[in-house]
């Protein structure tokens, strides 16, 4: 009788042993898996500069307008750095066409651009979606024997202050360059 209680004793301490180890390996994995999910954790800016164009460029004019809508998006809504706003307006003119970046100074492009931020943030402005036109919407055709698209995207734009909505109708123009990438080539605003 008495060994059967010692032996008992013995698993009841042994199976106690064992979940506290497991106990102690949970919580120690647990927290290293809360770790790693934090570091890997990106910003809106961040996710939006990791897209390698060089490797895979958006392709369709479809794709190419809903990443320059994601930028823009950066642009109004996000806080980076000076750094990442180069960045950022670095990856939106991949996305132009090379005589639409001809128009314009790396120098006046960036305080054109700067101006603008500064603009629609102190009116409080954010972009709060945008919509753009379905593929079977997208119009293309040849102009001076380019390979060219037209289609539309929708900005719908927040006023902090006051609540105000603005829907931004902007007609794009892009053509393909040697590469087959599309680029955009030009963009206005839509009057009612």
């Amino acid at each position: 009788m008495k060994s059967s209680k010692v032996a008992k004793a013995v698993i009841i301490v042994i199976v106690l042993a064992v979940i506290v180890l497991v106990y102690f390996y949970y919580l120690n994995h647990r927290e290293k898996r809360q770790e790693v999910e934090e570091a890997v954790a990106a910003t809106a800016v961040q996710n939006v500069l990791m897209k390698d164009l060089e490797h895979n460029y958006p392709p369709t004019p479809k794709e190419v307008v809903k990443y320059y809508a994601e930028i823009t998006e950066c642009f109004y809504n996000e806080t980076y750095s000076d750094e990442e706003l180069e960045q950022l307006a670095e990856k939106i003119q991949l996305l132009y066409d090379e005589e639409l970046v001809a128009n314009k100074t790396q120098e006046q492009y960036m305080e054109d651009l700067r101006t603008d931020i500064v603009d629609m943030k102190s009116k409080q402005y954010t972009i709060a979606g945008y919509e753009v036109s379905a593929s079977t919407d997208v119009e293309e055709f040849t102009k001076d024997g380019y390979s060219c698209a037209r289609l539309y995207c929708t900005f719908n734009i927040k006023q902090q202050k006051g609540g105000g909505r603005l829907v931004s109708l902007e007609r794009f123009v892009l053509r393909q360059d040697q590469d087959k990438h599309w680029k955009i080539l030009g963009w206005e605003l839509v009057e009612d």
